[in-house]
């Protein structure tokens, strides 16, 4: 196995163990591989969920830019229960796993298909 492989499997076990879902194999693979080279830098490849001009990343460059979604309130609303669900007090939020969970928590698969 390669390094991003290492990862889709270390991001899959967050999302059964902290998370508590099974994660859709194919997807996690799809937003890693969309992630790009952010995965494998050490600051880039988490998601500093208490820096608010990280979130506001967050919801600029994925939900709105990459997902196509439009602005408004349910955006900031979907990101603070994705850091819930992964885990207010988990230090390490992968970059690759809450954007799965956006994606999932959004209905926007298709973006992926």
């Amino acid at each position: 196995m390669g390094k991003r492989d290492d990862l889709i499997a270390q991001y899959a076990d967050d999302l059964r163990k902290k998370c508590k879902m099974e994660p859709d194999m194919a997807l996690l693979t799809k937003v890693t591989i969309g992630c790009g080279p952010a995965i494998y830098d050490n600051d880039a490849q988490t998601v500093a969920a208490s820096d608010a001009a990280e979130i506001e990343r967050v919801k600029n460059n994925f939900l709105i830019k990459k997902l196509g979604l439009k602005d408004g309130p349910a955006l900031m609303d979907g990101i603070k229960a994705v850091v819930a669900t992964y885990g207010e007090g988990e230090r390490n939020k992968y970059r690759a796993v809450v954007y799965y969970m956006l994606t999932k928590h959004f209905g926007k698969e298709g973006v992926y298909a």
